[in-house]
């Protein structure tokens, strides 16, 4: 062990030692906790006190905790010695039990008195209590905490608790079973890893003892005829070879494949969705994926076999891995695209398209009836879409889709649901009749359409998909949550549209798709429906923000009335839309006139008024959404410096600032620190004064001015007012930010080795009011009648004071009270032992504040 590993331990154990406070009180927990006269504890405080025992141990093997501690003994015989513990305190104590014993020396201390009376047949497990899930899920927990050495494996076996686990895997409660089956697959790896001298073989008596009742235990369920007993199996396989990379997994996997295989063509056996799951955790391990023959025969044959249904996420899995065999790639691919090759072919007769697949890989039949009922139909092509949606999100996609015949089929699937597609075939008919304003298919549709837009090859059907997605955004029977998803695809294939055009030169096809959209856009606009004016903004927001630099984007945008339709929904009576307004508004200042050559289009587009409003909303508007969005316009304006020149942006400042500082809402209050951040930064660069106290100036004149010039500004804009103020805040996150604002500040003007004397300072007028400044804000969020006016001599527009300031107030000590949790003594164990002591009665009166 290393030296800083040795310090991190020995400084952990510390940190998590047994203090002098908390020891005094444990015995009067232990005590109040085992009376049953006491009303029961609250929970979470039990939670938390289990927490604070594994805390403890973690860092400490020895005995020393139980045997400095008599109490926790104690309290564990007296719950046994109960002869009607409450199921929840007697859960707590089987847990408790298993954390103090997960190191081998405390277990020895424990097991002759009290381990076989917990954990062994005489214990819990044959009495009433038993029938409660909160004492099977204890007893499961604390044989699961104790595993960590091979007595307690030897004990759990020897005694037969291992018995118990293999019953509790098809326990009633999911939440015991799942348990029940993590803690086999913990002992097994246990029982191999630490157990085993030499390579295993497939032979029954190369494996330890515990390891080889598991394995049997395995085999037995997956011979067996019950369904449940394989599927627990099945379960406990697939958590196995999900965490578990060691080599001895594939000793373990060659002598159940047989069995395993065998399920697939079993129709009795209801378990092949976890075969998929099962094999598609192996593919990953490296244990088999670099395998040849077997295993993949095996994933190839799955692939054949299971239904569609069972099939897609094994094959959108194996499409993701990039180790996954060429031909087994090949044939997930099919398994994914045979719908949407089904729909293609049912769309038309004679087929006009070319199909996705050349060949299925299991029968089309099995696709087309489940294609024909309505239940399976909507629900197989959901998840084939989300599937596809998965694939066509990566950045890398480690195979080829046909991209164009995928668009086809997409667009159909759109064609169907809105009744614009009459099919020719009976089976298109059928489904047709089934899709229809299926707004579940829809929306799975278009959230794979929107992600199609960033792969290429579908240029030809562009004029075709655009009319589908104008038809969607005109038709008064697009549900508002379709229409959300119609925008956002849209959006994105506008950007591909625009692409294009530029390298190909389909203005004319751009200018008259443009139009149509934004013509469609303000009808949407003026929609009695608040949720559709909201799409409609957050639509038009992002095309700003995508195309704002495209000539026929800017000339269809201002040629419209989209402009005046915004600019009227800022006063909006809902305040989704109103903040949406905001933020729609804000963009388009980045075209009408923060662009080099802005267009004149009429006073009511004016910078000035544009800003008035927005500063309105900022100073009135009763909701925070609204408010929120004008400081985030407001940020987003500095900085991309479209305020104007540095008086420009001084006067803007401050008046932003002087409102935002009364604000209600904290997160307003913090959009406002970030402007003052940006603000400073921007003014000492334009300044020259330098970030880093060390960087090289070009005198030592020249610097003077220039801080003295930027402290003025600062002072004059009322920064330093909001920043010591905020330090006061009542919320947390903005005092932070102020203090890390300060902190900057203080680095741009005092290198380290200047920094005043506070105690020498205060001999000065301004040294006092300073001090007294700095005694005020140590009180934090408690500290009453804070001077924003200059009042107790404290003067925030004064360059000297603030420079005064910045140099002697203790802004560390400020920013590490700051970081601390706000409930950072109530988390202390001493709190929490106070707590549990309060809860069960022993202080009388008082509530719990552990919450």
């Amino acid at each position: 062990m290393s030296r800083q590993e040795s310090w991190f331990i020995a400084r952990a154990r510390r940190r998590f030692a047994m203090t002098r406070e908390c020891s005094l009180l444990l015995p009067r927990v232990c005590a109040a906790l085992a009376d049953p006269r006491q009303p029961g504890s609250d929970d979470t405080c039990l939670e938390k006190l289990l927490d604070w025992f594994r805390d403890l141990t973690e860092f400490d093997p020895t005995a020393e905790l139980v045997q400095d501690n008599p109490c926790l003994t104690e309290f564990i015989t007296s719950v046994l010695a109960l002869p009607e513990p409450s199921p929840s305190i007697l859960s707590f104590t089987l847990r408790l039990a298993g954390i103090l014993a997960a190191s081998e020396n405390r277990f020895q201390h424990l097991q002759e008195k009290l381990l076989v009376r917990l954990f062994g047949r005489d214990g819990p497990l044959n009495s009433a209590l038993w029938e409660d899930a909160s004492v099977r899920s204890g007893w499961v927990e604390g044989v699961h905490s104790m595993m960590h050495h091979q007595p307690a494996l030897h004990f759990l076996c020897d005694g037969g608790g291992i018995d118990v686990i293999f019953t509790l895997q098809g326990d009633p409660s999911l939440f015991v079973a799942s348990a029940a089956s993590q803690l086999l697959v913990h002992m097994l790896t246990l029982s191999v890893e630490s157990e085993t001298t030499k390579p295993l073989s497939t032979k029954d008596w190369d494996w330890p003892a515990c390891a080889q009742m598991i394995i049997k235990h395995i085999e037995d369920s997956l011979q067996s005829s019950s369904s449940s007993h394989i599927e627990q199996s099945l379960k406990l396989l697939t958590s196995l070879f999900g965490s578990c990379r060691a080599t001895w997994t594939e000793v373990l996997w060659l002598g159940i494949a047989k069995q395993i295989e065998s399920f697939l063509t079993e129709e009795t056996v209801q378990a092949q969705q976890m075969l998929a799951n099962l094999l598609l955790n192996m593919a990953w391990s490296p244990v088999f994926c670099d395998t040849e023959g077997g295993f993949w025969a095996l994933v190839t044959s799955a692939l054949e076999h299971l239904t569609p249904v069972q099939a897609g996420p094994l094959a959108v899995g194996l499409l993701r891995f990039y180790k996954c065999p060429q031909d087994v790639r090949i044939q997930a691919l099919t398994v994914l695209l045979q719908p949407m090759d089904c729909i293609l072919r049912a769309a038309s007769q004679p087929l006009e398209y070319a199909g996705l697949l050349d060949e299925s890989v299991s029968d089309p039949a099995t696709v087309e009836s489940l294609l024909s009922s309505k239940s399976s139909c909507v629900s197989l092509l959901c998840q084939t879409l989300a599937h596809l949606e998965e694939l066509l999100s990566l950045i890398h996609l480690p195979v080829d889709l046909p991209y164009t015949s995928l668009l086809h089929s997409l667009m159909t699937i759109l064609q169907f649901c809105n009744g614009f597609l009459s099919p020719a075939s009976p089976l298109g008919s059928t489904i047709s009749r089934i899709l229809i304003n299926c707004f579940r298919v829809q929306m799975s549709a278009l959230d794979a359409l929107a992600a199609l837009s960033e792969r290429k090859g579908c240029d030809t059907l562009l004029g075709s998909l655009f009319d589908i997605l104008l038809a969607y955004l005109e038709s008064p029977n697009t549900s508002p949550t379709v229409l959300k998803k119609t925008f956002q695809a849209t959006s994105k294939w506008l950007v591909r549209l625009q692409e294009l055009s530029c390298s190909n030169s389909q203005w004319q096809q751009t200018e008259k798709i443009l139009e149509d959209v934004f013509l469609v856009l303000q009808k949407r606009l003026c929609s009695p429906c608040w949720e559709v004016r909201d799409s409609s903004l957050e639509f038009l927001t992002a095309l700003i923000k995508c195309l704002r630099d495209q000539d026929e984007f800017r000339q269809s945008l201002l040629s419209s009335e989209v402009l005046r339709l915004t600019e009227n929904l800022l006063e909006d009576p809902e305040s989704y839309v109103r903040a949406s307004a905001v933020t729609a508004v804000g963009h388009l200042a980045f075209i009408t006139y923060f662009a080099p050559e802005s267009p004149a289009i009429g006073n009511q587009y004016n910078k000035e008024n544009t800003v008035a409003k927005l500063q309105e909303i900022l100073s009135t508007d009763p909701e925070g959404f609204p408010r929120r969005a004008v400081i985030s316009i407001f940020i987003k304006w500095l900085r991309q410096g479209c305020t104007g020149q540095l008086e420009d942006t001084e006067r803007f400042v401050s008046r932003v600032i002087q409102t935002v500082e009364h604000d209600l809402d904290w997160e307003v209050r913090l959009g406002g620190l970030e402007l003052i951040e940006i603000f400073c930064s921007q003014t000492i660069c334009q300044l020259g004064l330098p970030k880093c106290p060390y960087a090289p100036v070009s005198s030592a004149v020249t610097s003077s001015i220039h801080q003295n010039e930027s402290l003025h500004i600062f002072c004059r804009a009322k920064v330093f007012n909001f920043l010591f103020q905020s330090l006061c805040d009542c919320d947390q996150p903005v005092g932070q930010r102020a203090c890390d604002i300060l902190l900057g500040l203080r680095c741009n003007f005092y290198p380290v080795s200047t920094l005043k004397d506070s105690q020498g300072a205060e001999d000065s007028r301004a040294g006092r009011s300073i001090a007294w400044l700095q005694r005020t804000l140590r009180q934090g969020s408690l500290a009453q009648n804070f001077p924003t006016d200059g009042g107790n001599g404290v003067d925030f527009q004064d360059p000297e004071s603030m420079l005064l300031a910045l140099g002697t107030i203790d802004l560390e000590e400020l920013h590490d009270e700051l970081n601390k949790s706000s409930d950072h003594v109530e988390k202390s164990p001493q709190s929490l032992l106070q707590d549990i002591l309060a809860t069960v009665g022993t202080i009388e009166e008082n509530e719990a504040d552990c919450y």
